[in-house]
């Protein structure tokens, strides 16, 4: 049997017919980085010490030849051809740390939200056993009798004892599966849920102030980190940064009023890009946030949006002192063009 290992830590996990390298190690607990798991982001590059892995075409923009030449590969579409693969991550004593994922797991519409008229919000009853997940993480879905790749979405709850999972999703114009979710998924029905994914998940022992960057639906991990943050008692002040178009594009309001009320150490700022309300702050994020936050060196920071937003934010927070090791970021990456989520 083939078999993925971690250097340092010696860590091997077995590989099922089938599966990609990141497959495995998520299945084996291992919190590696990944995003759009199609080989297009970039973010679950890795370097591979020994062994050899078939991971198809992929393109520059994603992984250089230069990275290439040096050992690394995108593990989301690396199959491993050599009974073993070792891969470069973590340290001495990494250790499992996710819920390893389930495909298909069948699911019952409960509620339908219409948030904003871009965003709707789905309550999702388990028909079976519960998927077990982190806040922050993602699960799939894929549009029935549709070929290619599931679109992703993050979960917007904090883990709740009944297993209901919550979706906000973002509807993309000529987007095959928003679109189906929109408009042809009603309550009552049932989705095959596959997941959770992802390691944007943060770590549990911080005790830093927190700040939230988000805009649009990027708001749905940041609102199930919170949750779960709050829950647990998090003392440290956490705030969260929401960046909208417009005041209709805003939501969640009341959850965040009500965190407000009821937790003293936290805080929502709300800004809008493309008009003024009284209350509330007008601007990028990426423009405002010197004013608001000139030192981020003590803080752990958490950014959710789409590619653009996520990077633009991450190089202002760098330049105010933010720390690698205390970043986390999940990009909306739009998995596989021209389709569109």
């Amino acid at each position: 049997m083939k078999t993925v290992s971690l250097s340092p830590s010696g860590q091997s996990v077995p590989v099922a017919e089938g599966e990609t390298v990141l497959q495995t190690l998520e299945k084996g607990g291992f919190a590696l980085p990944s995003n759009c798991r199609a080989g297009t982001c970039g973010e679950c590059k890795v370097r591979v010490l020994e062994g050899e892995v078939d991971q198809g075409f992929v393109m520059d923009m994603s992984l250089s030849q230069e990275e290439r030449a040096q050992g690394y590969r995108l593990i989301c579409v690396s199959q491993p051809i050599s009974d073993n693969i070792v891969i470069e991550w973590g340290a001495a004593d990494a250790a499992p740390k996710l819920f390893p994922p389930r495909e298909n797991v069948l699911y019952l519409v409960v509620d339908k939200i219409q948030r904003t008229p871009r965003i709707v919000e789905l309550h999702l009853m388990p028909l079976g056993e519960p998927m077990r997940f982190w806040p922050g993480q993602y699960v799939a879905i894929k549009a029935p009798n549709r070929s290619g790749q599931p679109r992703h979405y993050s979960l917007a709850k904090a883990p709740r004892p009944d297993g209901m999972l919550v979706l906000q999703i973002t509807r993309v114009d000529g987007g095959i599966t928003s679109t189906w979710l929109h408009e042809k998924v009603i309550i009552g029905a049932t989705l095959p849920i596959s997941g959770p994914y992802g390691a944007f998940i943060g770590d549990p022992k911080a005790e830093t102030p927190v700040l939230c960057l988000a805009a649009g639906s990027g708001q749905a991990p940041i609102l199930s980190l919170a949750d779960a943050a709050l829950r647990r008692g998090y003392r440290a002040p956490v705030t969260l940064l929401f960046s909208a178009r417009t005041a209709d594009d805003v939501y969640a309001q009341g959850q965040l009023a009500y965190w407000t009320h009821t937790h003293r150490n936290f805080k929502s700022l709300i800004t809008l890009t493309r008009e003024q309300r009284s209350g509330l702050l007008h601007g990028r994020i990426p423009d405002i946030l010197p004013s608001l936050f000139p030192d981020l060196s003590a803080y752990s920071v958490f950014i959710a949006g789409s590619p653009a937003f996520s990077e633009t934010c991450l190089a202002v927070v760098k330049r105010l002192g933010a720390r690698d090791d205390l970043l986390h970021t999940e990009k909306f990456v739009d998995q596989h063009a021209p389709a569109k989520a």
